[in-house]
């Protein structure tokens, strides 16, 4: 017989930032979730979603004993997920429910919950891992075009995967848990139209401050993230690719007050020297909170699975912070652009995923002397 569970009764390894509430478990960024371990027949869980339209609906992807079972849709309001039934009551199952769509900046409704489980059986322990990833970037890391067909050019959750994002797959690579913080079309100074309000570094410190709207100031995204809970090994910041879109586009306009912003180009088609002086400036301001908020940490800025122009640019501003502060744990590492696998909206497709999760776990193993758990 099915019993119900609230989700404080159940032992969860919870991923992602939270601002503390477990009834219900909010679940704000790229591949945040839970881990849990059940030994019964069958398994159920409650979510409760809503958005405003369906640029913004919620996509969850579930595995169960390592494999990728499922992924789905939700409709708004509150669902039952059944995430296993007519197993064998006696073995342990390991079940991980993430979300798979990022974290909807333009939509105030944005939400996904937990609420509740049924189970006809017995919750276990999970134990955290020892290692921890922490993943800061834009489409790219948000799994943008991870999945879908090459030809797709919507710009719709559909074709966000956590599940095929280089990110998911480092962390397995490397045993570790992992949060993601990101946001499609965000740079380090401004977003791919130049808009210098779709800058993520200056929401870092927050749960997940880019939402809007009275719910989720409610629900604590706009609060200061609780750094002492969790402190990763590594921060691995890709950003960069939308502030080099940026040159491309005509100056944004801020619609109050008027003024223009913009990464510009030379009449030979080279980046104005000013503009980059200026992402240069964001990138090692960025790495000192970065540093203030993870003392410990390795710092790695990786860039290139989208071209490479702002190259030299970004690890030259990396070197210079190294240089500047001292700090002996910042480091650049160019990811390859492989063309050769592109997905949809001319993303890296899955295979261009699971080149850059060996490269970034090569790089990773060879800073932090550590070894991979995980082969091909």
């Amino acid at each position: 017989m099915l019993k119900e569970y609230a989700c404080s009764q159940v032992p969860l390894l919870v991923h992602g930032r939270t601002a503390g509430q477990r009834d219900p478990l909010t679940l704000f960024w790229t591949a945040s979730g839970f881990e849990l371990r059940a030994k019964s027949a069958e398994l159920w869980v409650e979510l409760e979603t809503d958005y405003s339209d369906d640029s913004a609906e919620i996509w969850v992807s579930t595995r169960v004993n390592g494999a990728w079972i499922s992924r789905q849709m939700l409709n708004r309001g509150r669902q039952w997920l059944c995430l296993f039934r007519g197993r064998n009551p006696k073995e342990v199952k390991e079940v991980r429910l993430w979300k798979d769509t990022q974290a909807m900046a333009q939509d105030p409704k944005c939400l996904l919950q937990v609420r509740a489980f049924r189970c006809d059986g017995e919750f276990l322990p999970v134990s955290p891992r020892e290692r921890r990833l922490e993943f800061i970037g834009d489409s790219i890391t948000s799994g943008e075009g991870a999945i879908g067909a090459i030809r797709e050019e919507d710009w719709v959750p559909m074709l966000f995967s956590a599940e095929n994002n280089y990110a998911v797959m480092t962390a397995d690579r490397l045993h570790a848990d992992l949060r993601v913080i990101s946001q499609s079309g965000w740079g380090v100074v401004c977003g791919w139209n130049n808009d210098p309000s779709a800058a993520l570094p200056p929401y870092y410190t927050q749960v997940c401050g880019l939402l809007t709207g009275e719910r989720n100031q409610a629900l604590g995204a706009q609060q200061e993230n609780d750094f002492s809970a969790w402190q990763p090994d590594a921060v691995i910041i890709n950003l960069g690719t939308n502030d080099c879109g940026a040159f491309s586009q005509p100056p944004f306009q801020n619609p109050e007050t008027g003024e223009l912003f913009a990464n510009r180009t030379r009449e030979d088609g080279s980046f104005e020297p000013e503009d980059l002086l200026r992402l240069q400036k964001g990138v090692k301001c960025f790495l000192r909170v970065l540093r203030g908020k993870n003392p410990k940490a390795l710092l790695l800025w990786v860039y290139g699975m989208l071209g490479e122009e702002l190259s030299e640019t970004i690890s030259a501003a990396v070197a210079e912070y190294a240089e500047e502060t001292g700090d002996r744990k910042a480091f650049y590492c160019r990811l390859q652009d492989d063309v050769r696998h592109r997905g949809a909206r001319n993303h890296p497709g899955r295979e261009a995923h699971v080149l850059a999760a060996k490269e970034l776990s090569q790089k990773l193993c060879q800073l932090l002397s550590w070894t991979e758990e995980k082969q091909e």
